[in-house]
């Protein structure tokens, strides 16, 4: 029998007697069957995309325009487009089994400590080698409040970025310590809603300063072309724009702690379960099909950005440097209130991402930590007890690493064949508990199928050209 509730998700998850985690016949709820039903349940993808639209696409997708300008604009569409379908998979077999995707990864063989599969231990090696790229994420978020508020000294001087550093973690560790979902998305679709206003009027408003584009370049960025000596960079745009597989799997642990899988129920083997199935299922792929288009819309904005603003001058600044050089650009073209849009949206942009790997990163590592066999992630208390701890360190960590470790070269090569391996890693995951533990009436859409199978190929070559670069071997021009 289902439940009617009348409170909205926010409200009702997670609550303290209501583990998110787990599935009870007492929290089944009808899935709406309307878009205008479903956008009141969307959620997950926002904070998602105030994951990915972070210093990877203000820095690095502003940085690939600056270096191919427009040529590659098609691209930017594809790479966020091909990765979502692995994440649709993989959430449906979240949404069915009401478990997280690293507990899927374990189901991979052969399992090496605990109930841990290699892929999980691969997830680990990527996670640290994360550290000082988080690190970097604080850091632009901070170094756009220090251009912004110079306090103890002048822009970007160790004192002012002491001090907005310190705020910074106060600000999410408070935030964040007392470890509910609908915290997290409240100030996730906050940000979302400043940096894409802010992000797409700035690439709209450049046609009317001296760095305008018009619309034969837009155009000639959609053409499908791969320019010789640009296969590096639609390479690099292909792995970095759009969902990562980090991305992917924090998406499971978002889609359970807003209900989709516990309004679904335990599987009964009813013809109910598997009709609120599919509704809920259709809730989370409206949720993503929502976060892409945001997603996409900001990373073509930063592109064009670059393309427009950067490439004709030959400018093609890295971190801090892109934030100060694009802010000082926008204020000699458009005044002093066009360099504190950009502040401001970047720092939004940053700060976003920074909030959501601080909510979503103490959880996956708690679960690491049961599935090596530490604690019984049921139980409520424990689980609860150890995220809020991590919750607090974990960030204070990521802030000694910028103030402190200058990135080693090891770590970086760590990083890249990790992402690369991890993401062919994700895709192996997502075919195994397709073809074992997801029923055959929720695999029966051939489009999705062949999307499925596309981006698998995709993704493969992807990861194998990443590891080949990292090692300096030359696959094309």
């Amino acid at each position: 029998m289902t439940t009617n509730h009348t409170d909205s998700v926010e409200e009702f998850a997670p609550r303290a007697t209501v583990d998110p985690y787990r599935l009870d016949p007492k929290d089944v709820l009808e899935p709406p069957t309307t878009f205008a039903g479903k956008l009141k349940y969307l959620g997950p993808g926002l904070v998602i995309s105030a994951a990915v639209i972070g210093s990877g696409e203000l820095i690095t997708t502003t940085a690939l325009g600056a270096k191919a300008g427009f040529v590659l604009l098609w691209l930017v569409i594809i790479s966020t487009a091909v990765k979502v379908w692995i994440q649709l998979e993989i959430a449906q077999w979240t949404i069915l089994s009401g478990k997280p995707a690293l507990e899927g990864y374990g189901h991979v063989g052969p399992r090496l400590f605990g109930r841990a599969g290699w892929i999980n231990l691969l997830w680990i090696l990527m996670d640290f080698a994360k550290v000082l790229q988080r690190g970097g994420i604080i850091g632009g978020a901070v170094a756009a409040l220090s251009i912004m508020i110079p306090v103890f000294g002048d822009p970007l001087s160790t004192p002012s970025l002491v001090f907005w550093t310190v705020v910074a973690l106060a600000v999410v560790i408070s935030l964040l310590v007392t470890n509910k979902y609908s915290i997290v998305e409240k100030l996730s679709v906050g940000a979302v809603i400043i940096f894409t206003v802010s992000t797409v009027g700035l690439a709209v408003s450049l046609p009317f300063t001296d760095f305008a584009y018009t619309s034969a370049d837009v155009l000639s960025g959609l053409t499908f072309a791969i320019p010789a000596g640009t296969l590096g960079f639609a390479v690099a745009m292909f792995g970095i724009t759009g969902v990562g597989a980090d991305e992917m799997t924090t998406y499971t642990y978002w889609c359970l702690e807003k209900g989709y899988a516990r309004y679904t129920g335990p599987n009964d083997g009813s013809a109910e379960r598997a009709r609120r199935a599919h509704g809920w299922i259709s809730v989370m792929r409206t949720d993503v099909l929502v976060s892409w288009i945001i997603s996409t819309v900001c990373t073509m904005s930063f592109y064009v950005i670059g393309a427009a603003i950067l490439h004709p001058q030959g400018l093609v600044p890295e971190g801090n440097d892109m934030i100060t050089t694009l802010s000082s650009m926008y204020s000699s073209t458009m005044g002093e209130a066009g360099r504190w849009i950009f502040l401001i949206g970047a720092f939004a942009v940053l700060f976003s991402t920074f909030i959501a790997s601080s909510a979503s990163v103490p959880r996956l590592w708690t679960n690491t930590l049961s599935i090596l066999g530490f604690f019984d992630w049921d139980n409520l208390a424990t689980r609860t007890r150890i995220i809020r701890a991590l919750t607090v360190a974990f960030p204070i960590l990521w802030a000694i690493g910028y103030l402190i470790i200058q990135s080693p070269v090891i770590m970086v090569q760590i990083g890249g064949v990790a992402s690369g391996i991890f993401l062919v890693a994700v895709v192996i995951a997502v075919w195994h508990l397709r073809s074992r533990e997801v029923p055959a009436e929720f695999k029966s859409n051939n489009f999705f199928t062949v999307m499925l199978v596309f981006a698998s190929l995709a993704i493969a070559l992807l990861g194998i050209y990443s590891v080949f670069e990292t090692f300096g071997i030359e696959i094309g021009a």
